[in-house]
């Protein structure tokens, strides 16, 4: 026996995506503009990480990690979004994490940093893991993959 019926067909209402972020310009002579390389160890990772972070004067930011461990290849994450000073915390809010598209919701996209110290040449970040010390690079430095 076959038995066939119809049902009315539901439309889905589109779903609305929240607007990106737009990046905004840093005030005029903002001294956190350029690249800043570090080292730093995490708590509970093997070996010593990287941290390159470049903050542009148009607000946008590129920021990368690579670990490396004795005898294995490094590993790297890769990411570009926007950065702001809200008083003394550095924001970073990724849009892109390793070339693809994130939420920017999820709040593991957007991090805090307490800006310790900053000079020309260095700058100072507390994060809830620990302090990271970068000195200033010249404008063209990337990490070596």
């Amino acid at each position: 026996m076959l038995l066939a019926a119809c049902a009315p067909v539901t439309k889905q209402a589109p779903q609305v995506q929240a607007p990106k972020p737009q990046c905004q310009a840093a005030a005029a002579g903002q001294g956190m503009v350029g690249n800043w390389l570090g080292t730093r160890k995490s708590p509970g990772i093997a070996g010593e990480l990287k941290v390159w972070i470049k903050l542009g004067p148009d607000g946008k930011m590129a920021y990368s990690e690579q670990l490396q461990r004795r005898g294995k290849p490094p590993q790297m994450l890769s990411e570009e979004g926007c950065w702001r000073l809200e008083g003394q915390t550095l924001v970073l809010q990724t849009l892109r994490s390793n070339g693809a598209e994130v939420e920017t919701d999820d709040p593991i996209y957007t991090n805090n940093y307490t800006v310790g110290a900053q000079s020309g040449r260095q700058l100072r970040l507390r994060a809830p893991d620990g302090d990271i010390t970068l000195g200033r690079m010249p404008n063209d430095y990337r990490l070596p993959f």
